[in-house]
């Protein structure tokens, strides 16, 4: 009975459950302040955290992103200037 309950765990934990973690890089085309979004030269849009400050961030910005994808969205966790 452990040995089931044991492999039930293991395959459990190999399928992904709630957010996965990604991270991008690319110049920053749009920011869309109503929707505490910004878009990326590939065309993808990123949700930016609720209390973030717009003015650190312009268009033409190098950055790097990490963010998580929930439901299809992506969440900006974390953000950077790139300097390249």
């Amino acid at each position: 009975m452990r040995f089931i309950v044991a492999t039930f765990m293991f395959v459990a934990s190999l399928f992904p459950v709630g957010a996965l973690a990604d991270d991008a890089q690319g110049k920053i085309t749009n920011i869309d302040a109503d929707n505490s979004t910004i878009t990326l030269d590939d065309g993808k849009v990123y949700k930016l955290p609720g209390e973030f400050d717009l003015s650190v961030i312009e268009e033409g910005m190098k950055v790097t992103l990490m963010f998580d994808v929930v439901n299809k969205e992506r969440f900006i966790t974390d953000i950077e200037e790139t300097q390249e």
